[in-house]
């Protein structure tokens, strides 16, 4: 794998995977009057996640391709006559694939979080950010708090109003004002900060509350030669959040905050688990506290009633039927509050390891999409050796096999290991081990060349 083609690569994936985040996501950017600076900076906080994807990607191919053209040009056959074995050709290329990984380690413990972080916080602003004031015939505007605009007609390349129709409950929610007027003009003012509607020739309609509460409502109507209505368009303006305030995921947490917090969620579920064995409570996780907590006796209310009373027991004895019934019910409320408390506890551990474990499923897979680069190079060894005369389309529908499988194999595991149903490790590094063992093979089979030996050997026709 050659420096050359691997950053080539690099660039022509990371192009690719701008070009579908832009097809995806630039009509609904544009669409809501952001400023150009925020769209490129949404741009620049996700291109952290196409990284993660493209650089795996850029090492599969470039092996692939730098070693398929040794074996084309017969450089390999040359050196493998001269004495020179794989390993002597392959070390160079897994030297610079462990320093990829090295990086890939770094930049996913620690710059990807922070740039999921804040494309997290922007997309959550932007997604606050109402569209910008703009007018369409036939459609009611109501991204105006308080006010619904239609019109009619909209003369092109003029700011004229043709029929306008407004409804405006700033005052009252109950006390609708209705404007309607046959011609009108915009006009904005201070930087777009507040639009001006000049109205002519209409009437405005609005119904009065009755001054007593033997009057009737009132409905009242007035003409109007020219009237003058501004609209404040500031809470349209796109703001920003600090950054600060925002909730931090485990896709968005650093590795070593990562670290910590599990490491706090491991002391409280030990402290939970020693509550339970230290306290007066301890014995009620054996069998005979199931036993005596799932009668149907802890459902109900006795009473007076006595039939259920071992009245045969010696702590009852010397009781009236009336004592007798009071220290049952008070034994049985403390075994029902114990029973809650237990309940309780092992709720908390049980959400706590759920949590502690998602929090290690993501630690682990930023160091295997990491370990994957070297993984690949090893696979790419051998592959681009057995490819002859492929071609550019050969060894890229190859790389893309191979990627798609070990990317669908990962997010199973990630799916399995967060419902708990694989161990944390073992969901992020099965893919890796998986592909570590076929690389393996592969080179193995190069290693001892067994495409010479007759069992591999196609018979001639």
């Amino acid at each position: 794998m050659l420096p050359g083609p691997f950053f080539g690569w690099l660039a022509t994936l990371m192009f690719l995977l701008i070009m579908q985040f832009l097809i995806r996501y630039l009509p609904d950017l544009v669409g809501r009057g952001l400023p150009l600076l925020v769209i490129f900076e949404i741009v620049i906080y996700n291109l952290a996640y196409m990284v993660v994807l493209a650089v795996p990607m850029s090492v599969l191919i470039a092996t692939l391709m730098t070693f398929g053209k040794l074996a084309e040009e017969n450089v390999y056959a040359v050196l493998k006559s001269a004495g020179v074995n794989v390993i002597q050709i392959a070390w160079p290329v897994m030297i610079m694939s462990i320093l990829v990984a090295a990086c890939m380690a770094k930049f996913n413990s620690e710059i990807l979080p922070a740039a999921n972080y804040k494309a997290s916080s922007l997309w959550k602003d932007i997604r606050k950010k109402k569209p910008g004031f703009e007018l369409n015939a036939g459609v009611f505007y109501d991204g105006i708090s308080d006010y619904s605009i239609l019109v009619k007609d909209l003369p092109p390349e003029t700011n004229d109003l043709i029929d306008v129709v407004i409804y405006d409950t700033a005052k009252n929610k109950r006390d609708k004002i209705v404007i309607k007027s046959t011609y009108g003009q915009l006009n904005t003012l201070n930087n777009g900060e507040e639009v001006e509607l000049i109205l002519e020739d209409g009437e405005m309609h609005r119904i009065l509350p009755p001054r007593s509460r033997n009057d009737q409502t009132r409905y009242e109507r007035l003409s109007f030669g020219k009237h003058r209505l501004s609209m404040d368009l500031s809470e349209l303006n796109f703001e920003r959040s600090s950054p600060e305030d925002g909730y931090r995921s485990d896709r968005t947490m650093p590795t070593e905050l990562m670290l910590q917090y599990v490491d706090s969620l491991e002391l409280s579920i030990m402290d939970q688990e020693a509550t339970l064995l230290n306290s007066g409570v301890r014995w009620l996780n054996d069998s005979s506290f199931q036993a005596i907590t799932d009668q149907p006796i802890l459902n109900q209310n006795l009473g007076d009633t006595t039939d259920v009373l071992p009245s045969h027991r010696v702590a009852l004895g010397g009781l009236t039927k009336r004592q007798q019934t009071r220290t049952y019910e008070n034994a049985l409320n403390t075994l029902r509050a114990s029973r809650t408390k237990v309940d309780n506890i092992k709720r908390s551990i049980e959400w706590e390891k759920e949590r502690a474990d998602r929090y290690r499923v993501e630690i682990h897979k930023k160091y295997s999409i990491a370990v994957a680069c070297i993984i690949f190079a090893l696979i790419g060894i051998p592959l681009g050796l057995s490819i002859r005369r492929g071609g550019l389309g050969a060894i890229g529908a190859t790389a893309l096999g191979i990627f798609m499988f070990y990317w669908v194999t990962l997010v199973q595991g990630e799916k399995l290991a967060d419902r708990g149903m694989l161990i944390p490790w073992v969901g992020m590094w099965g893919a890796n081990l998986l592909m570590l063992l076929i690389g393996l093979i592969l080179l193995l089979f190069v290693i001892l060349d067994l495409r010479a030996r007759p069992i591999f050997r196609r018979k001639a026709t």
